[in-house]
């Protein structure tokens, strides 16, 4: 475990940037139950892949600006000319497989909605509406996959989606709050349970 100023945190947030522990403290493990939201960071996570999460923190704000607010809608009907202008654009990571997925997505991302009502419906669906939550002791205990990452993931590439490898979508479930996985001792820990509860 880490603290700082005597606060306890999980280890993978600390000694990397102001910005990685404001994300720690205050969205990672919260339950997302709003589809921009989740659509965020369904792109964001894809964007992540092979790379650091700080890099992609340190971009997101360039990805709301050229990603239009992470509206699906508006994301969907992007062209070939305006992703050839996003792949010059600095602001955000500049691959063309993941650029081209973001588009893609969205558009599954509205298939999915058409056919469940939300986005929120269909993701959450795969824990039975309620978080999981895990509790884990160390770091090192938290996994990169789990059986509900697998399903999911299988899903999502049924249904067109890219970039959601298992690895992906666990990250994506534990950004969303889908699942629990701050460690016991983690401030936060009993703070995302109780958001959990609230929810319900």
């Amino acid at each position: 475990m880490t603290t700082s100023n005597t606060v306890v945190r999980c280890p993978w947030s600390e000694g990397v940037s102001d910005l990685y522990i404001e994300y720690h403290d205050h969205e990672w493990g919260v339950p997302v139950h709003d589809d921009q939201r989740q659509f965020e960071f369904l792109l964001l996570e894809g964007a992540q892949a092979g790379l650091s999460w700080s890099t992609v923190l340190n971009k997101r704000e360039g990805y709301r600006k050229v990603f239009a607010n992470f509206d699906p809608v508006k994301v969907s009907r992007f062209s070939d000319k305006k992703i050839e202008k996003l792949l010059a654009n600095p602001a955000i990571i500049r691959n063309r497989l993941k650029v081209n997925s973001a588009v893609t997505n969205a558009r599954c991302f509205l298939e999915v909605q058409q056919e469940f009502g939300t986005f929120d419906t269909y993701i959450w669906g795969f824990v039975d509406g309620e978080p999981v939550q895990n509790t884990w002791k160390n770091q090192s205990d938290v996994p990169a996959t789990s059986n509900i990452s697998d399903a999911l993931s299988k899903d999502l590439k049924k249904r067109g989606f890219k970039f959601v490898g298992s690895t992906i979508i666990y990250a994506h479930m534990q950004a969303t709050g889908m699942l629990n996985d701050h460690i016991v001792d983690c401030f936060r820990y009993t703070e995302c349970q109780a958001a959990a509860n609230a929810a319900r």
